[in-house]
């Protein structure tokens, strides 16, 4: 299994936590950031970013805010007050996660 596939099911905290860190962000500057912060062992495509974000966006917990740049409409994604309370429980519910898979894979981490 490729890390990619690892990674999708993660891709919703992913953004909620970069959006949290930032008061907004487009698009493109969250692919950019997430190779960046994972040293590009991580590229999120297009094709996986906007459905997530607008999925997101459905759910009430981002805000789009359109600027004109030169001749472009760049779209800027903020957390909504509900996508920050949402934000606390993905990280906990990650955490949780990465913790169960330490003690599965990796002995000396089981709990006692």
């Amino acid at each position: 299994m490729s890390n990619q596939k690892l990674y999708k099911g993660s891709l919703a905290t992913i953004i909620l936590k970069l959006l949290n860190e930032h008061d907004r962000m487009y698009g493109y500057e969250i692919t950019q950031r997430v190779k960046e912060i994972t040293k590009n062992e991580l590229k999120i495509t297009e094709g996986a970013l906007y459905p997530s974000l607008h999925k997101l966006k459905a759910e009430g917990l981002l805000d789009v805010e359109i600027v004109k740049i030169g001749n472009r409409l760049r779209k800027y994604y903020r957390l909504t007050e509900k996508g920050t309370k949402e934000t606390v429980n993905k990280l906990a519910e990650l955490e949780n996660y990465i913790k169960n898979m330490r003690a599965l894979v990796n002995p000396k981490f089981r709990f006692e």
